[in-house]
């Protein structure tokens, strides 16, 4: 590992942070498609429901964080076959997480719905949606493990290009099911979720069949058993399940925030608001720091696996600069231009105008905050300390937000205001916390490898 740290940051980074923001302009044409074609009770509906979707899934491709561990420290190794026999064993990993999450989501989604205070119209069109999504999301679950397994390996941009391809195909059959064409009926909400898990399936499908063929820097193992491995899959739990932790606290800290937001006089308006200012309009600031989490996961790991610790620590702190920049352009229209971000999903009704502006408002500080910590998150996660990022989710996006939102609900009357300051101080903690921590460097020292017997 040698050259500017920079530049091994941005190669990896920018194909990334591409395929993230066309991938949440997928998201976002959804939005503007059912707020125009449907109504705001549509916009409600999807938000809610993602945010339940979202905590499952985050639980399964938390093994590809373990995954991506140990791809990148065996890439900067340069033990191919270790690398193989890793990615192959998260593969079967999901396949089998994910048909048991199918079955129990269907069932429990109404449920599910309930417990955010959904109300009857927001429950309606999230419902289908919810359970199309869970019963048919291997494909998108396949996508995320193959586009990590790739990008720690140091391969950013065939992710990249298949992350272009899904998302062109998931708007193009969204376009269709949404608002419905010739013979095709209108399919509403649930037109968003057939979309979704066709345009995933199908890249998914074509991403496997190249890496049986191999060719790309990571492919099936070429000798050996294709049963499961103990020794890899303890591992890819070992480093993974923290993440997973993480992001289930930090979801049901969100549905929790959704249950606060249920509970207001205009609960509908604010759900909405909440739905395109916070799930949509801000994943342009989480989406792309994302891609720069992944960035200073991989050369930080890269370079720690091949001996250079002194690179990996520089290495996150360029990715923090470069995600604290990028999230102060974006907040810029933020704080300028939120009405007109908000026009384009349809947002006429004044109450919910009112609210989105103030939210995104909010966000313009609050997406500074939140680029730095997941850019140190990486760091952390990359270099094997997968458990300090959990414990600060915990305590910056669960227990500050949540117990602020508490305390003036016992005190006072909640207001919308009061929620969104609360996720700008949780943000700000989160910050604070990752800086602390992976400047501590205790990181340096991690052991990382595999039981190297392998399944028979």
């Amino acid at each position: 590992m040698s050259g500017p740290l920079s530049r091994a940051v941005w190669k990896i980074a920018w194909p990334t942070m591409l395929t993230n923001i066309i991938g949440g302009a997928q998201g976002i044409v959804d939005h503007v498609m059912v707020g125009h074609y449907v109504g705001f009770a549509a916009n409600a509906g999807i938000g809610v429901a993602g945010q339940i979707m979202i905590i499952v899934i985050i639980f399964i491709t938390s093994l590809f964080t373990g995954m991506s561990v140990l791809v990148a420290r065996f890439a900067g190794a340069g033990d191919e076959d270790k690398v193989d026999r890793v990615v192959y064993q998260a593969l079967i990993t999901a396949i089998a997480m994910s048909l048991a999450m199918a079955a129990i989501g269907y069932f429990a989604a109404p449920a599910l719905l309930a417990f955010v205070n959904a109300e009857p119209a927001v429950r309606a069109e999230a419902l289908p949606y919810l359970r199309i999504m869970f019963l048919f999301s291997l494909g998108m679950l396949l996508f995320f493990m193959l586009s990590g397994a790739l990008r720690s390996a140091g391969d950013a941009r065939t992710p990249m290009v298949l992350g272009i391809a899904m998302t062109v195909l998931n708007i193009g059959l969204n376009v269709v099911l949404i608002r419905g064409l010739g013979p095709i009926p209108a399919y509403g909400t649930a037109g968003a979720a057939i979309g979704t898990v066709l345009a995933s399936s199908l890249v998914a499908g074509y991403a496997l069949v190249q890496m049986k063929r191999g060719g790309w820097v990571v492919s099936f193992p070429k000798r050996g058993a294709y049963g499961p491995d103990w020794g890899i899959i303890k591992a890819l739990f070992r480093f993974g399940l923290p993440t997973g932790i993480q992001g289930i606290a930090m979801n049901i800290g969100g549905l929790f925030m959704l249950a606060f937001i249920g509970s207001l006089a205009q609960s509908a308006a604010a759900q909405a608001a909440f739905a395109v200012s916070y799930s949509q309009l801000f994943s342009l600031i989480t989406w792309t720091s994302v891609g720069l989490m992944g960035a200073a996961a991989a050369v930080a790991g890269q370079n720690l696996g091949a001996g250079h610790p002194d690179r990996a620590d520089e290495a996150v702190h360029v990715a923090a600069r470069i995600g604290a920049a990028g999230a102060a352009f974006i907040g810029i229209f933020f704080l300028f231009f939120p009405r007109q971000l908000l026009a384009a999903f349809g947002m006429n009704e004044p109450v919910v105008v009112e609210l989105g502006v103030q939210l995104l408002r909010v966000l313009s500080l609050s997406g500074i905050f939140i680029a730095i910590a997941l850019t140190y998150t990486g760091g952390l996660q990359g270099t094997g300390d997968t458990k300090s990022p959990l414990y600060i989710s915990v305590v910056s996006q669960v227990l500050v937000p949540l117990g602020i939102c508490y305390t003036i609900d016992l005190a006072w009357t909640l207001q919308p205001l009061h929620i969104w300051i609360a996720i700008l101080i949780g943000h700000a903690t989160r910050c604070t916390l990752s800086v602390i921590r992976f400047n501590q460097g205790k990181w340096r020292h991690i052991s990382v490898d595999i039981d190297d017997r392998r399944a028979s």
